[in-house]
């Protein structure tokens, strides 16, 4: 039978998990004790939202309990896998990050990781026994009431996943975008359009991280120069470092999933991952 571990209490995907105490020593170590065991038999599945050394921390302690514990089949869902970004070493002196965090989840020996849209697809080829879930069902549950709208690429390495999700979607149109970033500061510039006129459509910006949003507010500029309509931003991953007030002075609509945090702001619409939204 198939349990879950539910390390955070406000990201629950699959309904009621096994209760434990999870807590910090004074010290700083992180601790976890399971007070509800399941079955030696039982098929484990460890739901977690981690960002930070310290949560996944305590992945690697509920591992290691649910093995005391006599569970031989564990899994691990990390929608948003940490370091994703970070997939090459653009300067010397920098580490692959993407690959350290990698390394700690392939020492756990799991039966299955499970991930949401990897940012490129350095770090599904890195993790062992991986299934990188794409972002088709999401986008496809988010535009449920959209009408006559384009798909927008923000830049070429969005393009492959936004024809994907163009063909589940029925062959709605795609525009092509481009930008261009110094690799030493990280700074944005250069967007750039790749069609004459937008002819007042919607254009669905999709991708799949929306960290400080650098990138969409550029775009959505370059947009409106090219006479788009409404703007709608779709993205797997929603971090809105810089809050979403500037975005939302370019965007009709904001549109993510739970997978990083909960959002309590009323200028983003969040869905919860469902299991039907983690399949394939």
């Amino acid at each position: 039978m198939k349990k879950y571990l539910h390390l955070d209490k406000d990201f629950q995907p699959f309904g009621e998990g096994l209760s434990f105490q999870q807590f910090t020593f004074s010290g700083g170590e992180p601790h976890i004790k399971l007070t509800e065991f399941p079955s030696l038999d039982d098929n484990v599945v460890i739901t977690a939202r981690a960002n930070t050394f310290d949560k996944i921390g305590f992945i690697l302690l509920a591992v290691d309990a649910l093995r005391r514990a006599g569970v031989k089949h564990i899994e691990l869902l990390l929608p948003y896998f940490p370091g994703a970004r970070q997939d090459r070493a653009m300067v010397a002196g920098e580490p692959l990050t993407g690959k350290v965090y990698a390394d700690i989840i392939n020492a756990l020996q799991l039966q299955k990781v499970t991930i949401l849209d990897a940012h490129s697809d350095v770090v599904p080829a890195l993790l062992n026994n991986v299934e990188n879930v794409s972002n088709k069902a999401f986008v496809r549950d988010a535009l449920r009431e959209a009408k006559d709208y384009l798909l927008v690429s923000p830049d070429g390495g969005a393009l492959k996943k936004i024809y994907q999700v163009a063909q589940i979607l029925g062959g709605v149109e795609v525009v092509e975008c481009g930008k261009k970033r110094d690799v030493s500061t990280g700074k944005l510039s250069g967007f750039r359009v790749f069609a004459d006129d937008l002819e007042g459509k919607t254009c669905v910006v999709v991708d799949d991280i929306c960290d400080g949003g650098g990138t969409f507010l550029g775009l959505a500029e370059q947009l409106k120069k090219h006479n788009a309509g409404k703007l709608i931003l779709v993205v797997t991953h929603g971090i809105f470092s810089n809050g979403s007030e500037a975005l939302r002075a370019h965007f009709n609509e904001i549109i993510c999933t739970d997978s990083f945090r909960t959002i309590t702001d009323e200028n983003i619409r969040q869905i919860k991952l469902t299991n039907e939204l983690l399949k394939n």
